[in-house]
């Protein structure tokens, strides 16, 4: 920040779609001052613009061809009432564990839109899958493949399946990288020709049906290169798929699913996704791939989450202790610690990742200095901004927010230093919804036995 006036202005597309400062300096976000929030739920407490959550929804579906196309990644982010805006958008859902899959039916989330991810899927999911007839369920190795044909049968069912598939594609924000990109633990290898045994297997299980192939090739990607060239390479599986085996089996595999990872812009400088660009060159290049091919192009589907959650969520935090650490002659850095930290962000610590924080109590006008955002955890790597120039007039019980926290902030909380979890609440047209309530010392103390 180079000014008071900078850091008091919000970035439009970094902040929810209805977060606006007013007249006095209080930021609301769909018409709620932020600072009642923290009155009535306490801090911190992960805040959701619903509607900017179901507009995103909107885009994707709009982007990708329809809903059924689009299956909300609940890795990123999912509750009850998330599942229940998930379905009322007309968007599917993919799940990565029995967790999420009992949330997402305990919202009456219809079983029939489910995709079940996941690399090490225990018989009791797979059985739960079956049961409950999730829609597909995505193969990750041969051992899950055995397992799956033999539950199903127990379960006098046939399970429809999708083989993931390593493309030897690494994307990451705004570059990909074409490499073997053998060594990790998704998926069957396309260059060894496993991925071709696993659809071959899977035509021939009395139990399973193929539907599809599925790939992912990274995280924060904006542009539809890196999926493409992945498109490209799992369509030529798709076309050695239809030529070589069972013509009546391999009809039925007719959906190309390219994973999630399109990216958000977390900081002021980083530029946002252009969805509709970005759908509409990769639905392009798919199809005219498929046309090279000589085979009926598939029925593209994506898995976003980040870029649906992440963008309409902000977390706030009230402003404790503030302390001048000398550096070196020339450098002073000011650390601003606030009451949570890396229990329910940890992806600073982890990934290194930058936030745009703002005070949301007030207007803010005192000159900027070298500041930090420390958490209240015992631990020096407990950072949330790491090196921004920040007024000086910020003082102890202000409000301060960070933006795009949606994704992967409290789906990846945790107690340490046995912090309790934050309450999350949505909000709409100026009324607050919780959502999840605030954990309790009683929370903690009722796990012991």
């Amino acid at each position: 920040m180079t000014s008071a006036d900078a850091f008091n202005e919000l970035p439009a597309h970094v902040w929810p779609r209805n977060a606006c400062r007013q007249e006095d300096g209080v930021i609301t976000v769909a018409g709620v001052p932020l600072p009642e929030i923290v009155e009535e739920f306490g801090s911190p407490v992960f805040v959701v613009d619903e509607d900017d959550f179901r507009s995103r929804c909107q885009d994707m579906a709009r982007a990708f061809g329809g809903g059924e196309n689009v299956h909300y990644a609940s890795k990123a982010f999912l509750t009850k009432t998330i599942a229940r805006w998930v379905d009322e958008e007309g968007l599917s859902l993919d799940v990565a564990s029995a967790g999420e899959l009992a949330i997402a039916l305990a919202a009456g989330f219809p079983a029939e839109r489910i995709t079940a991810h996941g690399n090490n899927k225990s018989a009791d999911f797979l059985r739960s899958c079956v049961r409950e007839g999730v829609a597909q369920v995505v193969l990750d190795s041969e051992q899950e493949l055995e397992t799956l044909d033999w539950i199903a049968a127990r379960e006098g069912r046939i399970q429809e399946v999708l083989i993931r598939v390593k493309p030897g594609i690494e994307a990451h924000t705004h570059e990909f990288i074409a490499t073997s990109h053998e060594d990790q633990k998704f998926g069957f290898s396309l260059a060894s020709g496993s991925a071709f045994a696993a659809a071959r297997a899977s035509i021939n299980a009395e139990n399973l049906r193929l539907v599809g192939l599925h790939c992912h090739v990274g995280s924060q990607v904006f542009d539809a290169d890196g999926f493409a060239l992945a498109a490209e390479r799992v369509l030529g599986l798709l076309s050695r798929i239809h030529a070589e085996l069972d013509a009546d089996a391999a009809a039925t595999v007719n959906v190309l699913d390219l994973g999630g990872g399109y990216g958000i812009a977390y900081t002021e400088a980083e530029e946002a996704l252009d969805v509709d660009a970005v759908a509409t060159e990769l639905r392009a290049k798919v199809a005219e791939h498929a046309q090279s091919l000589g085979i009926q192009t598939p029925k593209v589907m994506v898995e976003p989450g980040r870029a649906i959650v992440g963008p309409s969520t902000v977390t706030i935090y009230e402003v404790g202790t503030i302390k001048d650490v000398h550096v070196d002659d020339d450098t002073t850095r000011r650390y601003i610690s606030v009451d949570g930290g890396m229990s329910d962000n940890i992806r600073p610590a982890l990934y290194g990742s930058e936030y745009d924080a703002r005070v949301v109590s007030r207007f803010v006008d005192g000159e900027p200095v070298a500041s930090r955002v420390v958490g209240s955890h015992c631990e020096s790597g407990d950072i949330l901004i790491h090196d921004q120039q920040y007024p000086d007039d910020i003082k102890p019980g202000d409000l301060v927010a960070l933006a795009a926290t949606g994704a992967y902030c409290y789906a990846m909380s945790s107690r340490y230093n046995q912090f309790t979890r934050p309450a999350v609440v949505a909000v709409r047209a100026g009324l607050i919804k919780p959502m999840l309530r605030r954990e309790t010392i009683e929370d903690l103390l009722a796990l012991e036995v």
